[in-house]
């Protein structure tokens, strides 16, 4: 007998009920079906599970799809590392089939797509180069960009749009895998948002503050404007951006909604390598109130997710 003064809680008299009257959040209706070599990538999306990220990436893919429909901005804010695992082919794709209605992207972002355009290669080995100080001292790369964002500020242009005017009209061998060259081409518009000191091209001898502050503000309003659109049914996507781009998006919500402007019918996602901070709270939890708009995070590889997805739009198109 034990010596202990109180009993176990033994489980007579429990109110137990039937399996079959509780409500449960899986139902074999929801699992996955096999898929075989005959069917086509269309049956395969089909075919995931109607469970988590599953359901959530079949359901993103119909929204691009009814954005697109309706005529609503599809817009595609995107991380540099985009471009250095070699997904520029399939965003390029993606904006000529008018999947992609605009771009944004920050700083490095024009840095590696001018690298790709003018020399077919980028992304320098920062450990290695570091040590002597000769990282991000390729001397094109200043001098272009720089020439090209001092140009387009005496032009009224914002950045993306001077970035691109420049590698579209150059003889650089690689332009046509260039995102900005692409989208100047096809007047899909390309904001790009700069944190001063953040880019190798801030130092070197042609920069101009003045220059670079007016024509990335001139894109954070032509934003706002892209931002202010997405009303009934919209996309907006950030995708490899941990900082930058969530918080600018952040403040054209707030700046477009502060003008009058009603902005709660839209849809947003989130691809990135894991969980993080401000791309959870900005882009998937404080743009919506209580049952308007839906958001959904999606973890995992650029270079697998990216085409996983680019597949799936073509594939219901």
């Amino acid at each position: 007998m034990s010596k202990y003064k109180i009993d176990p809680l033994w489980p007579e008299g429990l109110n137990t009920y039937s399996l079959k009257s509780r409500k449960s959040k899986v139902s074999h209706k929801d699992f996955a079906r096999r898929f075989s070599p005959e069917d086509s990538f269309k049956d395969f999306i089909e075919d995931l599970p109607d469970l988590l990220a599953g359901r959530d990436f079949k359901r993103l893919v119909h929204l691009i799809k009814e954005a697109r429909k309706k005529n609503k901005p599809i817009i595609f804010s995107m991380g540099a590392h985009l471009i250095k695992v070699g997904l520029n082919p399939l965003v390029i794709d993606l904006m000529e089939t008018g999947w992609i209605s605009a771009l944004a992207m920050n700083g490095a972002g024009i840095i590696h797509d001018f690298e790709i355009a003018f020399a077919g290669r980028t992304s320098e080995e920062v450990k290695t180069q570091i040590r002597d100080g000769s990282f991000g001292m390729a001397e094109e790369t200043g001098e272009a960009l720089n020439s090209a964002i001092n140009l387009g500020s005496k032009e009224d242009l914002g950045m993306g749009e001077s970035v691109g005017k420049m590698i579209y009209h150059s003889g650089f061998p690689y332009k046509e895998i260039s995102l900005l060259s692409s989208a100047y081409k096809l007047n899909i518009p390309v904001t790009v948002h700069v944190g001063l000191g953040t880019d190798i091209i801030h130092f070197h001898p042609n920069v101009s503050g003045k220059a670079i502050g007016k024509t990335s503000l001139h894109d954070f309003f032509l934003f706002c404007s892209l931002i202010e659109r997405l009303e009934g049914g919209g996309i907006y996507m950030n995708i490899g951006s941990a900082v930058v781009l969530p918080e600018v998006f952040l403040k054209a919500l707030s700046y477009v909604r502060n003008r009058g402007r009603k902005l709660n019918h839209f849809y947003t996602a989130v691809f990135d390598f894991n969980t993080l901070y401000r791309p959870l709270q900005n882009v998937i939890g404080r743009p919506f109130e209580e049952g308007k708009g839906e958001g959904f995070y999606f973890i995992g590889h650029h270079e697998i997710m990216i085409p996983l997805l680019a597949a799936a739009i073509k594939s219901i198109s």
